[in-house]
């Protein structure tokens, strides 16, 4: 693992910013932090960067624990906040060579590097205009070139998307999986939650403090779906599938939409081809059968706004038949 954070606490005054929280984060792969306002995503992040000491707990980066000494985290994290900061009259080739030397690289060796990061960010013909003259996005792409001048293990992006156009977003989303292609281990927060559930690998959920789901992307995206309504299409009569459906025990309500029939069902796959098979025998003419697909939104308002959820089944239940 490039990062581990174990049982992770932060108090401020008597709130609990982190309590206990457990990340785990694999080589190689685009890691998405979730959670709501003031779940401890900021937090979580200010102490993995060593702009913020825990109350208790640990933060290991590939197995040695940054508490033996900072510069482990200056070594082996590469760091892009949600804000940019002010550079007045100071330009990109300038930009680039200050953060180089605060790393111990200097000289062409400097320059070789911060131009080969400023062509795959698409700003190599910048490097001679200030930097507050750059638009927002491109001021976005110098930080995350600024960030991997020392060619960190592990890059870690906050909000890196926030306030910026389609275009510049889908741009940034490019680059990034461009740089795990490569073999960068990214960690990024978002509240973009559509972009994650394509751009990831991994996801982790926050709230309260704590870690409520994690996983593989693929992993989350099958539990998603897995609590999801089968819908299934049916050529003439549908009298004989209703009467098959109301027989099975996986089956929770029943309704009619559209033409189609959307079930709760809560069996696993096997249950979900035995069903199957009995519509095929009893002749019924099936031409659609799958789960709806789900997303992440979804799955994050059922977590972490249960009581909505809630609400929202219990409305199924009394429109089914």
């Amino acid at each position: 693992m490039i990062l581990e954070i174990k049982d992770l606490k932060k108090k401020f005054g008597k709130f609990h910013a982190l309590n206990g929280l457990d990340i785990m984060i694999p080589e190689g792969s685009l890691y998405g932090f979730v959670g709501p306002n003031g779940a401890g995503k900021t937090t979580a992040i200010k102490i993995m960067t060593g702009l913020l000491f825990a109350d208790s707990g640990q933060v290991l980066i590939n197995g040695t624990d940054v508490s033996d000494g900072l510069n482990i985290l200056k070594q082996e994290i590469g760091y892009v906040p949600d804000f940019f900061g002010v550079y007045d009259n100071l330009k990109v080739n300038e930009y680039m060579e200050f953060f180089a030397s605060c790393y111990g690289i200097n000289g062409l060796k400097a320059r070789s590097r911060y131009m080969t990061l400023l062509e795959q960010v698409g700003l190599e013909d910048k490097s001679d205009f200030y930097v507050d003259s750059l638009s927002r996005g491109m001021k976005q792409r110098l930080c995350l070139a600024r960030a991997l001048i020392h060619d960190p293990l592990l890059l870690v992006l906050d909000e890196p998307a926030s306030g910026l156009d389609p275009r510049t977003r889908f741009e940034f989303k490019e680059i990034l999986k461009e740089l795990r292609e490569q073999g960068k281990t990214i960690f990024i927060s978002s509240h973009v939650l559509s972009e994650l559930s394509e751009l990831c690998t991994d996801i982790g959920i926050i709230d309260q403090g704590k870690m409520v789901l994690s996983g593989s992307m693929e992993e989350i995206l099958r539990r998603v779906n897995a609590t999801n309504p089968l819908v299934i299409s049916i050529l003439g009569s549908k009298e004989k599938a209703l009467t098959i459906l109301k027989s099975q025990p996986c089956v929770q309500t029943i309704a009619v939409k559209e033409g189609d029939i959307r079930v709760n069902f809560i069996g696993d796959q096997q249950d979900e081809a035995i069903l199957l098979q009995q519509l095929i025998d009893a002749e019924v003419m099936v031409h659609g059968f799958s789960r709806e697909q789900g997303s992440l939104e979804s799955l994050f308002m059922q977590i972490t706004d249960p009581d909505k959820e809630k609400a929202v089944l219990v409305h199924e239940n009394e429109s089914g038949l």
